[in-house]
C-alpha cells in the first residue's frame, strides 16, 4: 500500500497548493473584476457623450439630406413637366402634318374626281357625235 499512500500524498500536497493558489489569486480576481466594472463605466459614459455631441450633426445631415431630397424632387417634377410640355407640341405637330397630308390628299382625289368626270363627259359628247355621224350616214 507504499503506492497508494504516495499518491494520496501527491494529491494531497496538489489540493493543498491548489487552494494556496486560490487564495493568493482572490485579490487578483477581485481587482480584475473591479477593473472590469470601472471600464464598462467610462465606456458607457464616453459613449453617452459621443451620443450628445453626434446629435447635431445627425440632424444637421438629416437636414441636409432632406433639403437635397427636395430639389431633387423638385427637378423631376420639372422635367416631368418639360417632357409633357414637349409630347404635347410634338403630338400637335403630328396631328398638322396629318390634316395637311389628308388635305392634300382629298386635293388630288378631288382634283382625279374632276378629270374623270371631265374625260367621262368628253367621252359621251364623242360617242354621241359618233352616234349622230353614224345616223346620218346610214340616212
Amino acid at each position: 500500500m507504499g503506492l497508494m499512500d504516495t499518491i494520496k500524498g501527491i494529491f494531497g500536497k496538489a489540493k493543498e497548493e491548489a487552494a494556496e493558489l486560490g487564495e493568493k489569486a482572490a485579490p487578483m480576481v477581485d481587482k480584475a473584476k473591479e477593473t472590469a466594472k470601472e471600464t464598462v463605466a467610462k465606456v458607457k459614459e464616453e459613449t453617452a457623450e459621443l451620443t450628445e455631441k453626434a446629435a447635431p450633426m445627425l440632424d444637421k445631415a438629416k437636414e441636409g439630406a432632406k433639403g437635397a431630397w427636395e430639389k431633387v424632387e423638385d427637378r423631376v417634377d420639372e422635367i416631368r413637366g418639360e417632357a409633357k410640355e414637349k409630347a404635347g407640341a410634338a403630338k400637335e405637330t403630328v396631328t398638322e402634318a396629318a390634316a395637311d397630308a389628308k388635305e392634300a390628299a382629298g386635293g388630288v382625289a378631288e382634283e382625279a374626281t374632276e378629270a374623270a368626270s371631265g374625260a367621262a363627259a368628253d367621252a359621251e359628247e364623242a360617242v354621241a357625235e359618233t352616234v349622230e355621224d353614224v345616223k346620218d350616214t346610214t340616212t
